[in-house]
C-alpha cells in the first residue's frame, strides 16, 4: 500500500475554494479568502439545515460523505470551517473575574506570569462561527491579545532572550484613562537549528471524538506536523480510550508516522489519565539530552474513566516537568469540550494550550509556529510592574487574572510561570489612570484615608521588572527597564499595531462583559481595527468580520451559546 500522506489525510478539510495543501504551505486559489490578497468579508450565517457529513475512512485516507456539503462549509465563512452546535452542551470553563482596580498608592506593584497560550481566542472564534455567544468564562483576552503577531523589534543577544517594547497611547473608550503597553518578542531559530526532539503524540480515540471535528481533524493535524520534522527527531504515538495502547515508539520514518496516524478509529470510555502515564512511559524511554521532550496531547478533554480529578493530574505533570518533559494539549471539538482540563494541565506542565478549530488553524499551531511549539528560549517568566504614584493613580492589568501572581513571587524561583518559545510573542497591556484624571474609585470619606500625590523627584511613569530562566538553569536572570513620565504627555490616538491591540483587547473585554468599557461597542472596535490599516494578513481580516458576528448574535433577537462555567 502507498503510505499516506498529510494532504490525503487532510483533503476533507482543505481542498474547500481549489486551495490546495503540499504539505508544507498552503497554495490558495485566486481570489480566496485565504490568500489574505482581501480583506475578508463579513460571512453570511450558516444555513439552518446545513448539516457536517460524516467522514468515511479507508485505509489511511479520508474521504466526506457528501462533497457537496463539505464545499458549502468551506465557502464564505470564516474560518474555513463550521460544525453544527451539538444539541447538548456540556462544555466546562473555569473563568475568573474580571480583574480588580488597584489605587497606586496603595498596591503599586503588579506581577503576572506570562502566557503564550491562544486557545481562547480561536475557541471564541468557533462559537461564534456556529452561531451563538461564548459564555464569558470561556474568554481570556490575554490570549486574544496574544494570537496576533505584532512589530516587535526581534533581539539582538540570546543570552537576553527576548526584546522589550513599552508605549502609551489615550485610550479609545475613556478619555481619562491612557494605555500602556508591555511587548515581549523572542528570539526565532532556523529549523536547521533546532534540536533534536523526542515528541509523543497523545490522542484520544474514545467514542467521544468520534466526530468529524474531533478525531480526524487531529489526523490531519499531527500528520502535518509530522511533515515538519527532521530525521533526528523521534515521534510516538500513544492512545488511550477505555484502555491506553502504545502504536508507535521513537520512529524517525515520516511515511510510518504518517501512517500509523491515518489508521486510528474512535471507540469506547475515555482514561485520559492513564492514556498521560504511558505517554511519559514513552517519553522516557526516548529520552534526548539536551534536546526536546514533549507530549502532545490532542483530546477534547473529556476525562470520564480513571482518575479525572483536576487536581491529581496537575500533581502528576508537574513531577514530570522536572524530569524535564513538557507537556502540550490541543483541544478539538464541540459539546463535551473540557478547557478548563485542556488549559491548566499545560500551563503546569511547561507547556502551551491551544484549541484546533480548522486545518488552517493546525497548519498555523503546528507548521508556521512549530518552532514556537517545540523549542522554549525562556521559562519561569515573570513581568513586574511598579508605578510611581507621582504620576499614576490608579490602574487595572487587562486580562492575566488566571495569571496573578504575588508580589513576593517574583523573586522567588521556585514559583512556576510562564515559558516562552522561539519566535513567540507576548502582549500585556494596561489602562492606566494619570494623576489628576478622574478614575474609578470614589472618594474616600475620612480624610485620614485619602491618599494625596507625593511630590517626587523620579522622571518615570513606571519600572519594568522581568525574570526568565534560561534553559537548563535553575537561577533567574533579571532585566530592568524604566517607562519614562513623558509618554503619558505625548501620548495620542492608537495607530497602527497598537490600534490593533486596543480593538482585540476591547473585543475580549466586551464579549466578557467588562463593565469599564462604558458605551465602547463592537462597531466602535470595528472601526477601531480597521484604522491600524489594512489587514496584513488574513487573520487580522478574519478578527474584523468576527466583530460583525459577535455583533450580530448579540443584538436583541440574536442568538447565544454555551453556559457561564
Amino acid at each position: 500500500m502507498t503510505p499516506a500522506t498529510a494532504d490525503e489525510i487532510c483533503a476533507p478539510f482543505l481542498n474547500y475554494d481549489n486551495d490546495e495543501y503540499d504539505g508544507r504551505r498552503y497554495r490558495p486559489s485566486a481570489g480566496s479568502a485565504y490568500s489574505g490578497a482581501s480583506p475578508v468579508p463579513p460571512p453570511p450565517p450558516p444555513p439552518q439545515s446545513l448539516q457536517q457529513p460524516s467522514p468515511v475512512v479507508t485505509g489511511s485516507r479520508m474521504q466526506p460523505a457528501r462533497e457537496e456539503a463539505a464545499d458549502a462549509i468551506g465557502r464564505g465563512r470564516v474560518g474555513g470551517y463550521i460544525v453544527p452546535r451539538p444539541p447538548e452542551n456540556r462544555e466546562r470553563y473555569d473563568g475568573e473575574e474580571v480583574a480588580a482596580i488597584m489605587a497606586v498608592a496603595e498596591e503599586p506593584v503588579s506581577t503576572f506570569s506570562v502566557d503564550v497560550d491562544t486557545g481562547s481566542y480561536t475557541n471564541v472564534r468557533r462559537m461564534l462561527n456556529q452561531g451563538g455567544i461564548p459564555p464569558q468564562a470561556a474568554v481570556r483576552t490575554e490570549e486574544m491579545l496574544n494570537y496576533f503577531r505584532y512589530d516587535y523589534a526581534t533581539p539582538r543577544d540570546r543570552s537576553r532572550p527576548f526584546s522589550i517594547t513599552t508605549d502609551v497611547t489615550t485610550t479609545p473608550w475613556n478619555g481619562d484613562t491612557r494605555l500602556l503597553r508591555v511587548g515581549l518578542r523572542g528570539y526565532d531559530i532556523d529549523r536547521r537549528e533546532r534540536p533534536a526532539a523526542n515528541l509523543v503524540f497523545l490522542v484520544d480515540v474514545s467514542g467521544s471524538m468520534h466526530s468529524r471535528d474531533k478525531l480526524p481533524l487531529v489526523q490531519c493535524s499531527m500528520a502535518m506536523m509530522a511533515e515538519q520534522l527532521n530525521p533526528r527527531d523521534r515521534v510516538s504515538i500513544v492512545t488511550y480510550a477505555g484502555s491506553t495502547k502504545t502504536i508507535l515508539t521513537g520512529s524517525s520514518d515520516r511515511d510510518e508516522i504518517i501512517d500509523a496516524l491515518g489508521e486510528l478509529r474512535s471507540g469506547g470510555s475515555t482514561a485520559g489519565a492513564a492514556g498521560i502515564s504511558l505517554a511519559y512511559d514513552a517519553a522516557r524511554a526516548n529520552m534526548i539530552e539536551g534536546g526536546i521532550n514533549r507530549i502532545i496531547l490532542a483530546t477534547d478533554g473529556d476525562f470520564n474513566v480513571g482518575t479525572t480529578n483536576r487536581d491529581q493530574l496537575i500533581e502528576m505533570v508537574e513531577r514530570e516537568r522536572e524530569a524535564g518533559i513538557s507537556l502540550t494539549t490541543l483541544g478539538y471539538g464541540t459539546g463535551n469540550y473540557n478547557e478548563a482540563m485542556m488549559e491548566q494541565i499545560a500551563d503546569h506542565g511547561n507547556g502551551n494550550y491551544a484549541y484546533i478549530d480548522s486545518a488552517m488553524e493546525a497548519h498555523r499551531a503546528l507548521v508556521q509556529e512549530l518552532s514556537s511549539t517545540l523549542f522554549t528560549i525562556a521559562s519561569d517568566v515573570k513581568i513586574q510592574v511598579e508605578f510611581n504614584p507621582a504620576f499614576v493613580s490608579e490602574y487595572r492589568l487587562i486580562g492575566y487574572e488566571n495569571r496573578l501572581l504575588n508580589e513576593e513571587d517574583f523573586d522567588n524561583d521556585t514559583v512556576d510561570a510562564g515559558e516562552i518559545g522561539a519566535g513567540h510573542q507576548v502582549t500585556a497591556l494596561y489602562e492606566i489612570v494619570p494623576v489628576g484624571n478622574d478614575g474609578w474609585l470614589p472618594e474616600r470619606h475620612f480624610s485620614a484615608n485619602r491618599t494625596a500625590p507625593q511630590g517626587s523627584d523620579a522622571t518615570d511613569l513606571a519600572h519594568l521588572r522581568l525574570r526568565y530562566k534560561l534553559p537548563g538553569e535553575d537561577s533567574s536572570r533579571l532585566i530592568e527597564q524604566a517607562i519614562g513620565a513623558d509618554a503619558v504627555a505625548n501620548a495620542r490616538a492608537p495607530q497602527g499595531d497598537m490600534a490593533f491591540v486596543a480593538a482585540v483587547a476591547a473585543f475580549g473585554q466586551r464579549l466578557r462583559g467588562d463593565t469599564y468599557l462604558g458605551t465602547f461597542d463592537f462597531a466602535d472596535i470595528r472601526r477601531l481595527a480597521r484604522s491600524a490599516g489594512r489587514p496584513r494578513d488574513y487573520w487580522r481580516g478574519e478578527f474584523v468580520a468576527l466583530t460583525e458576528l459577535a455583533e450580530a448574535r448579540s443584538a436583541p433577537g440574536g442568538t447565544s451559546g454555551g453556559s457561564k462555567r
